[in-house]
């Protein structure tokens, strides 16, 4: 936005000013992630930008990184890549199997989170609810406790030896329900609600209830309401909410560090274990393509976002 011509000399240098510490700012949180993105085309196995990088010869760059994404843990790596050398990539590589994790963990705990943030929402969102802002605050505290408290509270209860939510790898006289996928969901999900909470519930303030009481007045039920009116209105906050809740979830490490077995192995513990036994640049490599699809899901929240606000009758911009 320009300067006014009306403003006086010190309002144009603060106007100034404001740019530059915005333009700092932004530099500070971005430059670590634009340093990152070349930094994994290195063809040398360093952490640094190599002479032939800086002076941009061809030779300095490579996809070896990337490749290796599909190679580690190949049974067979160095073979011809025809439809058995996929079939093993697809089985046997790391991080892919990783990947996989992460995005069956990820849908799974953003369904679980969506369904019970959006009940959550709706009960919050009614001025005659007992005890409104107790509960709130209480729904959204796995977003501001630290995520060790509630890892590390989430594996004792999970390890209560004959309850019903035994999902850690204790022996006992109940039984064994060793390191599941189960637990891991739940866990994630339990992270993710406080987000569906938000995003819901910042829809329904705009959301006009007298709507509801026409469905109502017109022999509409419940269900019948929620689905048919409420829920395609609020539908871009709801899907939101989903999109942070799957965020956190692919980039949660600590709850899988504790509550997760070898089979549970996600993407950013599958980052973990490389940095502790052997640093590569292919952590780099796999940071690049978590940033952009990162990009793609901020994208989609945007374009969210003006939706709900066209719906509201709000100019989006």
């Amino acid at each position: 936005m320009a300067v006014p011509t009306y403003a006086s000399p010190l309002e144009k240098i603060w106007h100034y000013a404001y740019l530059v510490i915005c333009a700092a700012i932004f530099f500070f949180l971005i430059a670590p992630i634009i340093i990152m993105i070349p930094l994994s085309f290195n063809a040398e196995p360093y952490f640094t930008f190599t002479e032939k990088m800086l002076s941009f010869d061809p030779e300095g760059y490579s996809m070896r990184w990337y490749n290796a994404l599909l190679t580690f843990g190949m049974a067979a790596p160095d073979a011809p890549r025809d439809s058995s050398w996929w079939m093993d990539a697809w089985q046997n590589a790391k991080w892919i199997k990783a990947a996989k994790s992460s995005v069956i963990i990820g849908i799974f705990s953003t369904l679980v989170a969506t369904v019970l943030g959006t009940v959550a929402a709706l009960g919050l969102a009614r001025a005659e609810m007992p005890y409104r802002r107790l509960i709130m605050a209480t729904l959204i505290s796995p977003m501001i406790v630290p995520v060790i408290i509630t890892a590390t509270g989430l594996f004792f209860f999970y390890s209560n030896p004959c309850g019903p939510l035994q999902l850690v790898g204790y022996e006992g006289p109940c039984g064994k329900l060793a390191q599941t996928y189960l637990g891991v969901i739940l866990a994630h999900a339990t992270l993710g609600i406080p987000f569906v909470i938000i995003t819901v519930t910042a829809s329904l303030i705009g959301f006009d209830q007298s709507l509801s009481r026409a469905a109502a007045s017109l022999g509409a039920k419940p269900t019948t309401t929620f689905f048919k009116i409420i829920l395609p209105l609020i539908l871009p906050g709801v899907i939101s909410g989903a999109l942070f809740a799957f965020v956190t979830s692919f980039d949660e490490v600590v709850a899988v560090l504790l509550i997760g077995g070898p089979d549970q192995q996600t993407i950013p513990r599958q980052m973990w274990n490389g940095i502790r036994e052997q640093i590569s640049p292919a952590i780099l490599a796999i940071a690049t393509l978590l940033v952009i699809f990162s990009i793609a899901l901020l994208t989609v929240v945007e374009l969210l976002r003006r939706r709900s606000e066209r719906l509201r009758g709000v100019t989006p911009r």
